[in-house]
């Protein structure tokens, strides 16, 4: 099991959040680059996280001034990792070690739904690995380079 430390401000935000959305988090990452929180929640509780039409997201994104990305959790670090690719659709994770002997994921997704799987600057990518590590203790996530068209 991987000892999570949150700081003070992140311990606020989740109360904050749990306090406005009803869904219970385990873990929050702020990403000032992407200009966004993102909150790991508990199994089954992501119908209560956004909401009927993303109406309670949209408040906690108001409320907190970022946008709010969440994502469930899962001890299963496969299914952990295919939350956090979502919308993407993840076709095979495999887990490999490093020279360093740290837990590295492979992912392979549709080849349609690589750049979604990227993200913007890569900040899609940049949440499965932030998160994997804290969550998962995996050193590193990496996509299925597909040869073609490139």
């Amino acid at each position: 099991m991987v000892e999570i430390k949150l700081t003070e401000d992140c311990m606020r935000l989740i109360s904050q959040f749990e306090n406005l959305t009803g869904a219970g988090s385990r873990d929050c990452v702020v990403d000032e680059r992407n200009d966004r929180i993102i909150f790991v929640i508990n199994p089954g509780d992501m119908g209560l996280a956004i909401g009927k039409k993303g109406a309670t997201i949209k408040k906690a994104s108001d409320t907190f001034g970022k946008r709010i990305e969440v994502v469930e959790y899962s001890a299963d670090p496969e299914q952990f990792l295919k939350n956090c690719f979502l919308p993407a659709q993840v076709l095979s994770i495999s887990f490999e070690e490093n020279e360093d002997g740290e837990k590295v994921a492979i992912v392979d997704v549709k080849p349609e739904d690589r750049g979604l799987a990227i993200g913007k600057e890569g900040k899609n990518i940049f949440k499965a690995k932030k998160l994997a590590g804290r969550q998962h203790d995996i050193a590193d996530v990496q996509l299925v380079q597909d040869d073609e068209g490139f």
